[in-house]
């Protein structure tokens, strides 16, 4: 999954299904979820997964309204579709975006 910056943002979301994973490097939950969404990107061909890290891109945190971390958002054509905050399972996480892209 690549990192990307408040720069790179609106154009990697603004067409098609992305999956935001808002996260910090000091966060335990998002160390775990990360993996997850590193394993699911691969099963969701049609979805473009991104991370951004909330401490260097604050503008994005705060305009998302990111209070807590991990906060998940998928986005279609740069609309929040729908969002999932704190850690999940896999199983959880898939059934998050199956029933977000349906």
């Amino acid at each position: 999954m690549k990192i990307i910056n408040t720069e790179e943002f609106n154009e990697v979301t603004k067409e098609g299904l992305t999956l935001v994973d808002f996260f910090a490097d000091w966060c335990g939950p998002c160390k775990m979820l990360g993996p997850i969404l590193e394993k699911l990107d691969e099963d969701y061909p049609d979805v473009t997964f991104v991370k951004v890290n909330v401490d260097d891109n604050m503008e994005l945190a705060e305009k998302y309204g990111i209070m807590s971390i991990p906060a998940v958002y998928v986005f279609k054509d740069g609309e929040v579709l729908n969002k999932m905050v704190g850690f999940s399972d896999e199983g959880g996480v898939r059934t998050f975006i199956d029933e977000t892209i349906a």
